[in-house]
């Protein structure tokens, strides 16, 4: 798949970086990358990958765009309201690159269809809101053997974090369970500043980019904590787990059938 006179234009910033050049652009081209979330992390996360021309975009998302969503989830515009969040995203992110293919998925995932919508993917971002399905999508991505970069963000404060199935830790080595329902309050309950998911969902982006082009060195192993109140970071360095219940020597959990543990799932 050779790049045209007009991509090769529409790119020519990236394309001149030595990491890049022609051939990692036709790379970028050939990639599929899934965002699972619409919202705040999936919003600049799914825009920076279609600037960048990432050849298929997968976009999942169960919701409908609301009022109190235009605050940070910057695919979606006022008149978007009511209108489903997949449909609004696939709008913006046409408009931004029509020369890039986007696919969208109006639906939750659950244990019984992740594995299945994750597959042919080259790499998932996890911009999702809530801690089962955070699990589920690291649990989905390990047993596929498909990078996954997660992201998570609250108040003044965001993490994001690389998973390499078979060749570092996942999210399960540094917590193996979720929290019990209600322990930890959502962004609906304490707030969270606009711009932190814009930081992280940008770097969830380059991350994804990064794996692609197999250029630098990325997050597997260390999750990297930022403080937008003091506008620091910091890094915790992160050791696979042998007792982990997905990825360890003895893995409990080994796949999203029969036995999965159906944490908050119903």
């Amino acid at each position: 798949m050779s790049l045209s006179d007009g991509e090769l234009k529409r790119y020519s910033r990236q394309v001149v970086l030595r990491e890049v050049g022609r051939e990692g652009q036709e790379r970028l081209q050939r990639a599929r990358v899934l965002v699972v979330g619409a919202g705040g992390l999936g919003s600049p996360a799914a825009y920076y990958l279609a600037a960048a021309g990432i050849g298929t975009l997968g976009i999942v998302d169960s919701d409908r765009v609301d009022l109190s969503n235009l605050q940070r989830q910057i695919l979606h515009r006022t008149d978007d309201v009511g209108r489903p969040k997949v449909e609004s995203a696939a709008s913006a992110l046409r408009a931004l690159n029509p020369l890039i293919e986007i696919k969208t998925y109006p639906m939750e995932l659950n244990p019984h269809n992740a594995a299945e919508t994750i597959q042919g993917y080259d790499v998932v971002i996890d911009a999702v809101d809530n801690f089962p399905a955070r699990f589920l999508l690291n649990d989905a991505c390990v047993l596929s053997g498909i990078p996954l970069v997660e992201g998570g963000v609250l108040r003044w404060e965001g993490h994001i974090m690389t998973v390499l199935p078979r060749q570092g830790p996942c999210y399960r080595c540094l917590f193996p369970a979720p929290p019990p329902p209600g322990s930890v309050p959502g962004a609906g309950e304490v707030g969270v500043m606009g711009a932190i998911p814009g930081v992280l969902g940008v770097l969830q982006a380059l991350e994804a980019i990064k794996l692609i082009l197999q250029a630098g060195e990325g997050l597997a192993g260390r999750l990297l904590l930022f403080d937008g109140l003091t506008t620091t970071f910091r890094e915790v360095v992160i050791e696979r787990d042998p007792a982990c219940p997905v990825c360890g020597s003895s893995p409990r959990i080994t796949s999203l059938g029969a036995g999965y543990p159906g944490e908050g799932w119903d």
